[in-house]
């Protein structure tokens, strides 16, 4: 049988390397600051991706794909800010921010990178690409991710 080549062990690759430079964004101790990294790494490896894939890349179509993928709500984007303003409170605060942060990071980093590894190696781009139709396989992929994070740093 033929088998068709696909992109996937290099594309494992480059989600599980920002993954784990999620998971260390997470631990910048300045509020939003972590935010703003975040958002850049996820853009970045989007562009790997598509490069990998042969697929045209936009950093505004990404942008706005990775809002709506995580969810772009006011709800969202308010617990996210408000994780992280918590740094600004002594060592507690900054303590926890930091831990959930990286946690939240690392499996939402992993999780669209799952995404758009599985749309583009079914034949997918950023223009036929629906948030809708992978809701259900992002959390799925955010809590394979965010279990495995807890499991490798022996946090209950």
């Amino acid at each position: 049988m033929l088998q068709i080549p696909t992109k996937q062990h290099p594309a494992e690759s480059i989600i599980n390397q920002y993954m784990l430079g999620a998971i260390a964004v997470g631990l910048i101790p300045i509020p939003l600051v972590d935010l703003v990294a975040l958002s850049a790494l996820q853009l970045k490896m989007l562009h790997r991706l598509a490069n990998l894939y042969g697929i045209p890349f936009s950093t505004n179509r990404g942008n706005a794909l990775i809002a709506a993928l995580l969810g772009g709500g006011v709800s969202f984007s308010f617990s996210r800010n408000l994780a992280s303003l918590v740094k600004g409170l002594p060592v507690y605060g900054q303590v926890t921010s930091m831990i959930s942060l990286s946690i939240f990071g690392g499996a939402s980093t992993y999780a669209i990178g799952k995404v758009f590894m599985q749309h583009f190696e079914s034949g997918g781009t950023f223009l036929t690409f629906d948030p809708q139709q992978v809701t259900d396989y992002y959390a799925e992929q955010f809590d394979k991710a965010q279990k495995q994070i807890r499991d490798n740093s022996g946090r209950p």
